[in-house]
């Protein structure tokens, strides 16, 4: 029945919903530096924890500048590990994933995304959201 009640509760389970992702949008950021192999996960500005990568090899380099998760996977298979969460880079499909070669972290290995330990990018998945800036330098 749509009760004046029940149009209340509806706009605001949507109000809500729109809020708490407006908010969790802005509240992390990544920063990706591929010289040191680590990417960083921010949180209101400040770093929340910092997780060891590998990137791009010499011949097909992670490629660096300011974009956004454009999308994400769950249990995307095969080199992807548990997670996939695809950047807005030009020229490609580029993005952050787990491994199933977890020996590759610390390393020029990819063909340029950004690998993770499978539980680390669990975690980080977890936490961002569709939106959210990753700056790689």
């Amino acid at each position: 029945m749509d009760t004046p009640i029940n149009q209340f509760h509806d706009y605001y389970n949507k109000f809500t919903k729109v809020q708490y992702e407006q908010y969790n949008k802005n509240l992390y950021s990544i920063m990706i530096n591929v010289e040191n192999h680590t990417l960083t996960l921010y949180k209101d500005g400040k770093i929340n924890k910092v997780y060891p990568i590998a990137v791009g090899k010499t011949s097909t380099p992670t490629p660096r500048g300011v974009f956004k998760i454009i999308n994400k996977s769950i249990n995307p298979g095969g080199p992807f590990g548990v997670r996939w969460l695809g950047l807005s880079a030009p020229n490609g499909s580029y993005g952050i994933h787990g491994t199933n070669i977890p020996m590759s972290i610390g390393k020029n290995v990819s063909n340029g995304c950004v690998r993770m330990f499978n539980q680390d990018v669990l975690e980080v998945s977890n936490l961002v959201s569709i939106g959210t800036v990753v700056n790689i330098k």
